[in-house]
């Protein structure tokens, strides 16, 4: 008698982890952007990417997405070694990447956005379906018809998710999804991460902040220079060992000094109003606020409550609709948005400074440019400022995130400025190169300067400032000299507020 059949095996997964990076070589001339770097993501993992500005992380992630072709090494995506030679080929094997830049078309409404993304056939009412089934898959909601210049940042980042996943995609490779967004979106972020995890999608995620890591990962992977330092388990990892991983030591930071002592008023504004600068949220309403020199004045505030109106306003860079506008000049501004703003990313690091400088730079002679001048002197900058760059005439473009910033710093210093406007400068960067920034800032208060500063991270800017105000629905409020955190908080969040601030006595 033929035995009656039994129950059909399951199919066995496919061998080897869902993505393996191994001993991956990559050199831009005499610069070793990776050396050997390895990292290995298995299913259902969420596997944290720690390491300094200039160690390799973007370059490694980059090279697994099909942007970068290696020197060396291999990629394996379910055991099976592959050629990534594209972007293309990338999503054709389930790879998504979400750059450390929005990307999306801000004139191009979601589902537009999505569908060019996704390379989906021309189809308005099919595209609409598939939007909406690829939201109830991945449990990230968007209005179809939204454009993407009118979301917030937060929002703005779900799209980027949306675009990475629209292609079907399991592995998703973030660049510092976060560094983009203020810390009440933060936390959403990393949920709706995790909760694509518990949905078949697994992730590596570059982060500079620890305790993201430590958070929502289950794997950490360092790089130093190009090479692992450190790869485990984030269990039972502390942020002060990865910490060391990533700088190999803990970042040294100067002692805060005493209360300073304020010179003349630098800034002034009288009644200050400002039209709402894009996007969402608040203009400035009739802003009255004084800054003197030698203090770090802190803006706290959440994201669209004014205070990009507000910093602009003292930078000189904004129309004013009413209300007067001193300044002290030279001004100098450190911009959040350093594509865009603050350089120009197909010129070399020269033209940008020259650029940055305009007349007033000492290499300006007669109307002519001493090249030769402005190179040596760029060239001291990229020494003195840390910045990893082949030479002066190296395009900005190809330096990574945080090399960038700090070139921008440098520029943004060179100018001597008596009036120094920074919105988020150390964003994208590590821990070192953000001790380093803020250091910067505080010698150029004490040396006379008045440094105006906003950074999200509300315990960054306590940390930093002298004078603290808060900027909410468009209204400049002045901090109480005893509050404490949890009152700043409190009026971050408050639509009623404190009397308005008028500068020191």
């Amino acid at each position: 008698m033929t035995p009656a059949p039994g129950p059909v095996p399951a199919a066995a997964p496919p061998a080897g982890p869902l993505l393996l990076l191994d001993g991956i070589h990559k050199r831009y001339g005499t610069t070793a952007a990776l050396a050997g770097a390895s990292l290995r993501l298995d299913r259902g993992e969420i596997h944290a990417l720690l390491g300094e500005n200039g160690a390799g992380k973007s370059t490694l992630m980059r090279i697994a997405f099909g942007l970068v072709t290696p020197d060396a090494g291999r990629i394996a995506v379910e055991g099976v070694v592959r050629r990534v030679g594209s972007p293309l080929e990338a999503r054709r094997l389930g790879i998504g990447m979400v750059h450390q830049h929005f990307t999306a078309i801000p004139t191009f409404s979601v589902l537009e956005n999505v569908a060019l993304a996704a390379g989906w056939p021309a189809d308005l009412r099919g595209n609409r379906a598939r939007l909406e089934q690829l939201m109830e898959r991945t449990g990230i909601l968007l209005a179809p018809e939204l454009l993407a210049e009118r979301l917030s940042a937060g929002l703005k980042q779900r799209l980027e998710l949306l675009k990475a996943l629209a292609s079907d995609a399991r592995i998703l490779l973030l660049d510092e999804p976060t560094s983009v967004l203020p810390p009440s979106e933060t936390d959403g972020f990393l949920e709706l991460i995790a909760g694509l995890r518990g949905r078949g999608v697994s992730s590596v995620l570059i982060t500079h902040k620890l305790d993201e890591a430590l958070r929502v990962g289950d794997r950490v992977t360092v790089l130093r220079r190009g090479t692992v330092a450190h790869s485990g388990p984030v269990a039972g990892a502390s942020a002060a060992a990865l910490a060391v991983a990533m700088l190999g030591a803990a970042p040294a930071r100067a002692p805060r000094l005493a209360p300073p002592t304020v010179g003349p008023v630098l800034a002034r504004l009288s009644g200050v109003s400002v039209p709402r600068l894009g996007g969402t949220g608040s203009g400035l309403r009739h802003a009255t606020l004084e800054v003197r020199g030698g203090e770090v004045l802190g803006v706290a505030a959440v994201e669209g409550n004014g205070q990009r109106e507000l910093l602009r306003a003292l930078a000189g860079l904004a129309a004013i609709a009413g209300g007067t506008v001193e300044l002290s000049g030279p001004i100098a501004c450190i911009p959040e948005d350093r594509t865009r703003e603050a350089q120009v990313s197909g010129f070399s690091l020269a033209e940008n400074l020259v650029l940055g400088q305009g007349a007033a730079g000492p290499w300006v002679r007669r109307g002519w440019i001493d090249w030769p001048a402005a190179r040596a002197r760029t060239t001291a900058l990229i020494e003195a400022y840390g910045v990893r760059a082949e030479s002066a005439d190296a395009t900005a473009g190809t330096l990574s995130g945080g090399n960038q910033q700090r070139m921008i710093i440098a520029g943004a210093m060179e100018r001597g400025p008596r009036l120094l406007v920074a919105e988020n400068p150390a964003r994208g960067l590590d821990l070192r190169a953000t001790a380093e920034v803020y250091d910067r800032l505080r010698s150029a208060a004490r040396s006379g300067a008045a440094v105006v500063l906003h950074i999200p991270d509300l315990d960054e800017l306590l940390e930093v400032s002298d004078r603290v105000i808060v900027v909410v629905d468009g209204v400049v409020h002045e901090v109480p000299p005893a509050a404490t955190r949890d009152d700043i908080g409190g009026l971050m969040l408050s639509q009623k507020g404190a009397p308005r601030a008028r500068g020191p006595a």
